[in-house]
Order: C-alpha cells, then structure tokens, then sequence
C-alpha cells in the first residue's frame, strides 16, 4: 500500500532509517494516512529485536515535517471527537518516546508545530545549518497552541526560553536551535546529514556520545506565567486570545508535575482552544494569507503578463511617493515621475528618508544609491512617454483634474500602455471616457502609507479588459503586494465594509456614549484604532466629504468641520488633543438624538452586522465574486482582527450569517 510508504524504514545495519515522505504533497504534514503509517513504524520497532538505534529524515527537501494539516483542526466541532483526535498523537509520542534504543530526528528544512512536536519525542535532533532549516511551533499565531506535547516537551529540555517562544510562536534558524538547546548537533550546510545522524545515533546508542540534558527549576512557574501574561496582553492591546492564554495555562500548570500529567493537562486545555471561534478564524486567516501570498494564483493559468519596462507615476504626493518607493525596492524597473516643479525635491527627499530608514534595518536588497537613480522627472509630456508601459495616476482627487491629466497623457503613450487611476472616491466609469482606448484603463487603489501596507484592490471599471485586470494584479504580485479584485462601487470594497465603522460609531456619540468609550468598544474588538481616532487621523474632512457624496446628512461632522477641526495632524484641531486626550471643546458640538444608548457588545454587533451586510451586496451585486475578497480587504487594509478572519467569517462563526441570511457566507 502506498500509505504504508509514508514512514519507511530501511536497516541493512543495526542502524535504521526511516524516510519520511508524504505522497502527493510538497510538505510533510499529519495527513490521516500519515499517522496510520506511522503506528504501523511504531508496531514493527517495538518488536524489533536488531536496532540498536533509529534516524528520521525527510524525503522532501527543504521539508523535514510542517505538522497536523490545518484544514483537519478547522473542521474539528465536537469536543469528544477532538480529544480521541489528540489522544492519537499523544499516544503515539509516548510509544516514541519509550523505544528501547536511541532515536534521532535528523532535521533540513522546516521543522514547525506537530512536526517539532514529533521531532522532541525522540531521543536527540542533529540538524542542518542550511538556509531553509527553520524550526518552531507557531500554533499561537493560529489562534491555538501546541497540542502535542510542544508545550511540555520544550520547557523540559531547554527551560523557561520555552515559554516566550511558544507564546511568540517563534521560528528560528538551526544555530539558533543550537543555541536554545533544542537541537544537540549541527551539520554544516554542505554536509552528509544523514552521514551525520547515523555517526551521532551509533555515539549515544553504544554511549560514547552523551546527550547534555538538565534539570530546570520551575519554582517560580507561576511568577514568571505571571510576567508572561502581562506580555502577551500588552501584544494583544488587552484581548484575551483564547489560544496563547490557554498555552500559557498548559506551562504553568503541567511544569508542577509528571510529563504524564503535563501531556493530560495540555490535551484537555487545547481541546478546548481549537474549539473556540478565534482558533476557526485565525486558522482561516491563515489560509487567506497562503492564497493571497501567491496572487498569480488569481491570474489566467494561460495569460502571460506584459513585460513592464518603464512605469510612469502621476503625481508625487503621499501616494505617488510610496508606490514609487515599493517599485524601486522591489524591482529594477525604471520610473518617471510627473507633477509640477515644485514638488520634485520635497517628493524625492521623502523618498530618500524612508528608504535609508529601510536600508538601516536591512529591508532592502540594494543600497539607496542604486535604487534613487532609476527615478526621473519631467515636468512636462513628451515623446519619450511612448516608451512607458505602465501608467499610474494618482493625482488630486478632482475629477476636473484627472480629465485633464487623461486627455494629455492619452496624446503621448502607446495604445497599449495600461493606465491605472489611484482613486479611491472617483467612480471609474466617470474617468473612463477620457482615456483613449478605455479596455486598457483600471484601478489601482493602494492604502496609506504604501509603503507599509500590504494590500491593493484592482479595480475592474465598465470597459476594462480581462487582460488589463490580470497584468494589473501581476504588477501587484511584482511589487509584493496583497491585491483583492473587484468591480467598480463607489468606496470598492473596503472603503465600503467600512464605511458603517464611522457612521453607526458617530450615531453612537450622537445617543450619548463618550468618546473614549465608543474608540474603546472597538480596541477591545481588535481593531487596531477606534473608530473615532481614525477618524481623526485620516481627516475629518475626508469621512465628511465620503458621507456627502453619498448623499447622506451627517450633523455632528458637518459642525465639526465648519469649526476648522479636520483632524489634530491636519489642522490641529479635532476630536483629540497632542496627549490623545479628548478635546473637551468639541464635545459641544455633537449633535445630540433622541436614540438609547448601546453597551460596547452591542456597539460591536451593530457594526459588524452593518459590515456584513454590506459584503453580502457586494457578492450580491457581483462586485466581488468570492468571499475572501471581502476579508482580506479587511485584514490587510484596516487591520481587522486576524483571529476573527475577516467580518464574513466572524459572522458565520458567531451563527450571525444563517440569523440574518439564513445562510453562510463560508
């Protein structure tokens, strides 16, 4: 049978090695068939009477074993189930652990999670120092923690270093390993590791190597899970995440007792986290990252993308400055930048400052000074325009304007260039008519600061090619961004689930809840700012100017506006002072409404009930086809919280999708 396969074991000495090679998979993972081949490995070696000592090593390179397969833990509903699930892996683990000879994990490649989990079960690990060698168990950054013997297993062999690193759910490099204590030999990069893991399993089984393993005093667990709480709640801006604070949990309690009933205590403790909506959501917006991490993925299989060999920026405000920055550092194609003389030099030291800053923390993959001489200016269209092959406008936001900049640069590039408009309050179908030969026109709305966030909606008007679309988001991908596609609306797509972020958090000020409570509410959502903070840091005048375009009254904003108060960075003046205090001074200007005022739950099922309603019309409408467009939208573009998976997912995960719909989006 093929699965038997999987963990396959070869003894022409009183060495054994087994290979491990999960089929059909470019990782090794926990599969089904993965775990019945292994207790069949475990079956053959305890009774095996020839083996002096036993080596693991992958069949895959670059993989030694990524763990349990995500999508088997998202599917787990049923608490009785689960702990069978788990007490598959313990039990197995324990079987490890207890061979009557030495084991040895020899390591290339990522060994993270279930796959490190494994790896601690057996007797001593020797691993390559070679670049792709990374070791770890993430699982908190899933919204779960280790769950097979990670979270007791660790601690015991290389102390309280433990703790941070399962918390963090960090992933180091071998010498680092080494350093830790969780690996007890290096082979160099260009060295025989299996050579290696036979000559060190040979040492430890006839006791001419031994293996440095101390007691560690964990007197002080609970002081120091003390600490680390404090840690972790200051990452989590106050959010109690299920799956970190249950792992927390697991070390403090299992380190005061046997291994056996440390195991016990970690197995019933993450039956419980993986169960929770955080752990579904996390797990998801895992799976969101991995699909948008590749976004030729959203690309014809069969187009090949327009070679770029020039790209013309429009502008050289905020917006214009980081799209160039993106382009010169993640790319070799040259840029040529128009706007008025004015604007050059202030524009270009900008630039200059944020890429050094970058340099200094070896973010960049040259140095400034061979990245800045790709960029010209012109102050004027010309002929050598005709030698650009990308357009991207990002000018004032003045319709007048962009149909002035259309209707020259139309005059001067090829019939081929794409053209991308920046907008992000223009309908496309209103720009459209002043571009020659519209098919090759879209959006490109990338977010503030450009430079640090990731995502960008490709925006799809009334005339736009599939080809323009699809060169678009291979631009994207070329400059390492996050794109999302959707067609044209006004505010796109996350600028829309937004939207009811401001305006329910204004009715909110408006029935009487104070300011601080209101921004409150939504840090202890998770969302990284309240709604009345962003408000005030992006512009007041930008959320009023959005409302009236919409055709929409908002009262408060308008008086607030009319008193020059645009956002403390903008004008000085706003709804908060310097120290981000409240300005008291503005209080009277909120309008007051007879409405009842809601507690900070219900703040927040309002507004994720007005969000979610708003996604289900974009999929209604055809604007996004796919439900993660929305969510990812969210996450990379306002910071919505990753354990929740983006609003969708939240909704189907707390049952508000089947109450409002009937349905689930996912």
């Amino acid at each position: 049978m093929e699965n038997d396969k999987i963990f396959r074991l070869t003894q022409d000495t009183e060495i054994g090695v087994v290979t491990i090679d999960v089929p059909g998979r470019p990782m090794n993972t926990w599969t089904e068939e993965a775990v019945r081949s292994f207790y069949g490995l475990l079956d053959g070696l305890e009774k095996s009477a020839g083996t002096r000592a036993l080596i693991f090593i992958s069949g895959k390179p670059g993989n030694f074993h990524s763990g349990a397969d995500l999508k088997l833990l998202e599917t787990m509903n049923n608490k009785e189930e689960t702990a069978n699930a788990l007490d598959v892996f313990h039990t197995a683990f324990k079987r490890l652990a207890a061979l009557p000879f030495p084991t040895v994990a020899a390591i290339e490649g990522h060994c993270l999670g279930g796959g490190l989990e494994f790896a601690l079960a057996c007797t001593a690990r020797i691993a390559k120092a070679s670049r792709s060698t990374l070791l770890g168990l993430p699982e908190c950054t899933l919204g779960i923690f280790p769950g097979a013997g990670g979270t007791q297993r660790l601690p015991r062999l290389i102390g309280v270093t433990a703790i941070e690193l399962v918390l963090r759910g960090t992933m180091f490099p071998a010498e680092k390993a080494l350093d830790f204590g969780v690996v007890d030999k290096l082979v160099p990069p260009d060295g025989d590791l299996l050579g290696e893991a036979v000559a060190f399993a040979k040492g430890i089984s006839e006791s001419k190597i031994a293996l440095h393993r101390q007691t560690h005093d964990f007197s002080a667990i609970d002081q120091i899970a003390e600490f680390a709480k404090k840690e972790v709640l200051k990452a989590t801006r106050g959010r109690e995440i299920p799956g970190p604070m249950l792992a927390l949990k697991a070390m403090q309690e299992g380190l005061k007792v046997s291994l056996d009933q440390g195991l016990e205590i970690e197995k019933n403790l993450f039956v419980e986290a993986v169960l929770t909506p955080e752990a579904k959501g996390s797990i998801h917006t895992f799976f969101l990252k991995t699909m948008s991490d590749k976004p030729g993925s959203m690309i014809r299989k069969d187009f090949k993308p327009r070679r770029i060999r020039k790209i013309g920026i429009l502008g050289f405000g905020t917006m214009g400055r980081g799209i160039v920055m993106d382009i010169l550092r993640n790319t070799a194609i040259p840029v040529v930048v128009k706007d008025i003389e004015q604007a050059w030099e202030p524009g270009f030291a900008f630039v200059r400052k944020i890429l050094e800053g970058m340099a200094a923390k070896n973010k960049l993959k040259a140095p400034v000074e061979e990245l800045l001489p790709r960029v010209s200016f012109a102050k004027e269209f010309g002929p050598e325009w005709g030698e650009v092959d990308l357009i991207i406008e990002a000018v004032f936001e003045d319709l007048k304007v962009k149909e002035q900049v259309y209707t020259e640069i139309s005059q001067f590039v090829s019939d081929d260039c794409i053209i991308a408009t920046n907008t992000s309050s223009i309908p496309l179908h209103k720009m459209q008519p002043y571009v020659s030969k519209p098919s090759r026109f879209g959006g490109l709305h990338f977010f503030s600061p450009v430079w640090l966030m990731q995502l960008v909606e490709v925006v799809r008007g009334e005339q736009t090619s599939q080809d323009t679309v699809d060169n678009l988001v291979s631009f994207a991908a070329a400059i390492r961004k996050r794109p999302i596609i959707c067609k044209d609306n006004p505010g796109f797509v996350v600028n829309a689930v937004l939207f009811p972020y401001f305006g329910d958090a204004l009715s909110f000020l408006e029935s009487g809840v104070p300011i601080e409570v209101v921004d409150k509410a939504f840090v202890q959502f998770g969302m990284p700012v309240g709604p009345i903070r962003l408000l005030d840091e992006v512009g007041i005048d930008v959320g009023y100017n959005v409302i009236k375009g919409r055709g929409l009254e908002q009262e408060t904003l308008k008086k607030v506006v009319a008193d020059g108060r645009l956002g403390f960075k903008k004008s000085g003046k706003g709804f908060f002072l310097a120290d981000g205090t409240v300005d008291q001074e503005v209080l009277p200007l909120i309008v007051r409404k007879h409405i009842a005022p809601l507690n900070p739950e219900d703040m927040q099922l309002k507004v994720l009930t007005d969000m979610v309603t708003v996604g289900k019309d974009l999929l209604d409408r055809g604007i996004v086809t796919d439900p993660r467009m929305v969510d990812i939208g969210m996450i990379w573009g306002t910071g919505y919280p990753p354990e929740k998976g983006g609003p969708l997912k939240w909704s189907d995960l707390i049952g508000l999708s089947q109450k409002l719909f009937g349905k689930n989006f996912y």
